[in-house]
C-alpha cells in the first residue's frame, strides 16, 4: 500500500498521510501489505508501477476523473490516468495492461 497526497486543500498534507499510515499500520502484520509513503503523488504512481510484478494490479484511488490537485489554495494541473500511463511507459510495461 502507498499512501501519498490527494486533495489537501489547506490542510497539512503530511498529517494526513501520518493519520492513514496510521490506520493501515493498525491492522495485523500478517494481514497488511508493506506501506510506504510518499509527498509527491507523481513519484507515488512511478514507485508503485515499479514495485509491481506481472500478475499485480496498481489501483490508484482518491482523485478519479479530477484533473487537478489542489494544495493551499492553488490548483495544480495533474491526472492521475497520464501520470499512470507515462509511469507504465517509463518501465516499458505498457503491453501488460490498460489504464482506465
Amino acid at each position: 500500500m502507498i499512501v501519498t497526497d490527494d486533495n489537501p486543500r489547506s490542510e497539512d498534507p503530511a498529517a494526513i498521510r501520518a493519520a492513514v499510515r496510521e490506520g493501515a499500520l493498525g491492522v495485523p502484520e500478517a494481514a497488511r501489505a508493506e506501506v510506504r509513503e510518499f509527498a509527491d503523488r507523481a513519484e507515488a504512481i512511478a514507485d508503485a508501477v515499479r514495485w509491481a510484478e506481472p500478475g499485480d494490479m496498481v489501483l490508484v484511488a482518491g482523485k478519479g476523473h479530477e484533473i487537478g490537485q489542489e494544495i493551499n489554495g492553488v490548483k495544480h494541473p495533474f491526472d492521475d490516468r497520464e501520470v499512470l500511463a507515462a509511469a507504465i511507459d517509463a518501465v516499458g510495461r505498457s503491453d501488460e495492461g490498460q489504464v482506465r
